[in-house]
């Protein structure tokens, strides 16, 4: 870490509240696992608490108390609710001191299940209030899911709601976490408090979160909410009786932030671990950079807080700098597909940030449905790779040719944006992340782990950390290792492929592990072909992706029978209900082919798994059992290199 990089941080980190000052070094490091451990140690010495500079610090210090700091736009038109920074720093403590009087304390694992609520918020801050970390679990994973999160990182308590609405579709929440909650105890893990939201099923004399109260939801006669006096609690009594002052816990700057799970390759979901100080100033400064943000600004992230994307740039890095944001419940299509650009008009939306994925959904409908985005300054991407013509659609039409994009490349792991030009700063090429972030440091290697110069294609690394860079895998530090630094010591490795330009720029060519990106939302095909292989017609499993005009990717899965069962189409439901259940809706496969049996290499493995997801330009002819199948799917180049006789 150069000397000015440890002074550039410095002077960021003047803009915020520490309770005892950093000694020495900004950064610590050792990326090389032949030279010992891996660690990232940033601002040793130094204590302070997230909740307090992003809620405290904004209400008392910088005088923010009666800005906004969320519109909640509800999954119906009319569904909306205003928070002001000061109200949500009084919620914030009501809900620290009710997760205190449950035992909860600092170093505590909380897991949150819940949809897109300005509770959601709420929840997360008042652990980080109390030192508690949060395990936030995205709300379209299933039970299963839910259950292996809670497991793995050993929660304490759970936080989740009754249900939700997602465009016509009802969630019935409360009934999956209940199901979680079982399977935890059949597998000798008993949760003993669960707090749950009432946010379709309100009562009369429920206070109501923020300065105006929404109005009734859409009528929810199916919704049957399970009730388990023992273990549950409602949030709303809770509340009722809860103080609204609540003294921060000061915490070391390497004490643990948050929990998210990311898939891996293996099947088995990395808990990422990212830690307090550097993480609060990354996500600060990307959002305030790559966004251009201005105190006046209404800014409108559309992802999930679920996902990493959510926890960064909804979240903590919006709040540390006062930001006023959008928090949408619903989908980009319901009640009809103007109904983003309704909510840009209606809440003057200056900075816009989605994925691909929706771009490309809306791209169907024609300009038609595109309308008032007057208010638009700059345009941003995430997740996963936007193709050139989603580019130029969203720059021509959304953007009217007037709104510079932000195409960022990032990853849960990273914390906050690596690769990403700056807005009206950079020079735009459509498809590409641009330039490295300042202190990111990347390179481009070949097989053999030797750097790439000028214009090349090989592996997307880094050579040296930045604040918000992941500090472990929850539990699992030789997974860690293995997973992110094994393959080539000194460097991050990513896990994606990429190509250099002559001009410097960056273009992220996919995954080159056996991981999918469907709708910017990275899948193991290690664990679909669990789920698929549980069901006890399925002898055998193998999934790749496939192009999709929308998703990117899509799921193409092939399973042999076992002996005496015919394939049929209430087959292929009951498969896809099955992964369904043991993952979530994002991971349905598109496509399920019988495949009577799987070409193997040498060592009996299944030659999908060295598929390179990103490479769509050779065919696999397969021979199974005397029959020849011939079907396009993606390939790389040197496919078999390894198993001569496969």
């Amino acid at each position: 870490i150069l000397d000015w990089e440890n002074e550039f941080w410095g002077d960021i980190a003047k803009d915020f509240f520490w309770k005892t000052k950093h000694a020495g070094r900004f950064l610590d490091y050792n990326f090389d696992v032949t030279k010992g451990e891996i660690f990232v140690k940033c601002m040793e010495g130094a204590s302070t608490n997230i909740c307090y500079n992003v809620l405290d610090h904004n209400v008392h210090e910088r005088k923010l108390g009666d800005k906004v700091a969320f519109y909640w736009e509800g999954n119906e038109p009319g569904d909306e609710l205003t928070v002001t920074y000061r109200e949500l720093l009084q919620r914030v403590c009501q809900f620290a001191n009710v997760l205190k009087s449950q035992g909860v304390k600092k170093g505590d694992r909380v897991s949150i299940y819940m949809p897109m609520v300005v509770e959601l918020v709420v929840a997360m801050l008042a652990c980080v209030r109390i030192g508690a970390v949060h395990s936030i679990v995205f709300a379209g994973f299933s039970a299963e899911s839910l259950c292996e999160r809670i497991l793995d990182s050993q929660c304490s308590l759970l936080v989740t709601a009754d249900g939700f609405y997602r465009g016509d579709k009802l969630i019935n929440l409360k009934l999956l976490a209940d199901e979680a909650l079982q399977k935890c105890r059949d597998k000798g893990f008993p949760i003993h408090r669960c707090i749950m939201l009432k946010h379709l099923s309100k009562e009369e004399g429920d206070a109501p979160l923020g300065s105006q109260s929404p109005p009734a939801k859409r009528p929810c006669p199916d919704l049957q909410v399970p009730w388990n006096p023992e273990v549950d609690l409602c949030w709303h009594t809770l509340v009722r009786g809860a103080s609204d002052e609540c003294e921060p816990e000061w915490c070391e700057s390497e004490d643990p932030l948050f929990i998210l799970y990311t898939s891996g390759s293996t099947g088995k979901p990395k808990g990422v671990l990212h830690t307090l100080s550097g993480y609060m100033l990354y996500t600060a400064l990307t959002f305030k950079l790559v966004f251009d943000y201005q105190p006046d600004d209404v800014y409108w992230c559309t992802a999930d807080i679920g996902w990493i994307t959510g926890h960064s740039y909804i979240t903590y890095g919006p709040l540390a700098n006062g930001a006023t944001s959008v928090l949408f419940e619903g989908l980009p299509t319901y009640p009809d597909v103007s109904r983003m650009w309704e909510i840009v008009d209606k809440y003057h939306v200056t900075k816009f940030y989605t994925a691909p994925t929706a771009i490309r959904l809306l791209m169907k409908y024609g300009r038609e449905p595109v309308y008032k985005r007057d208010s638009l300054k700059v345009l941003g991407t995430v997740g996963e790779p936007i193709n050139p013509e989603a580019w130029q659609w969203y720059y021509s039409v959304v953007g009217e040719k007037r709104c510079p994009i932000v195409d960022t490349f990032w990853q849960t792991e990273t914390g906050g944006h690596v690769l990403t030009p700056l807005p009206a700063a950079t020079p735009m090429k459509p498809g590409s992340a641009t330039f490295p972030f300042f202190g990111v440091v990347p390179a481009v290697l070949n097989e053999s782990g030797e750097e790439l110069e000028g214009a090349s294609e090989g592996y997307l690394v880094f050579k040296q950390p930045w604040p918000g860079v992941m500090r472990t895998v929850y539990g699992n530090q030789q997974r860690f290792e293995t997973t992110y630094f094994k393959k080539f010591p000194g460097y991050y490795v990513t896990g994606d492929g990429c190509r250099r330009d002559k001009d410097g720029y960056y273009w992220i060519t996919g995954r080159i592990d056996d991981m999918l990106n469907v709708s910017g939302h990275l899948l193991s095909t290690a664990e679909v072909e669990s789920a698929l292989a549980e069901h006890e017609a399925v002898a055998e499993a193998a999934v790749v992706g496939r192009p999709h005009p929308v998703k990117g990717e899509s799921l193409y899965c092939f399973v042999t029978l076992t002996d005496g069962v015919t394939y049929s189409r209430t087959l292929e439901a009951e498969l896809k209900k099955q992964v369904r259940e043991k993952i979530g809706a994002i991971a349905t496969p598109d496509f399920i082919q019988n495949a009577p049996g799987l070409p193997k290499t040498r060592s009996g493995k299944d030659t999908t798994d060295q598929i390179n997801n990103n490479a769509y330009n050779s065919s696999l002819f397969f021979f199974l059992l005397g029959t020849v199948w011939i079907f396009t799917i993606p390939m790389p180049n040197r496919y078999f290199q390894n198993d001569s006789d496969s």
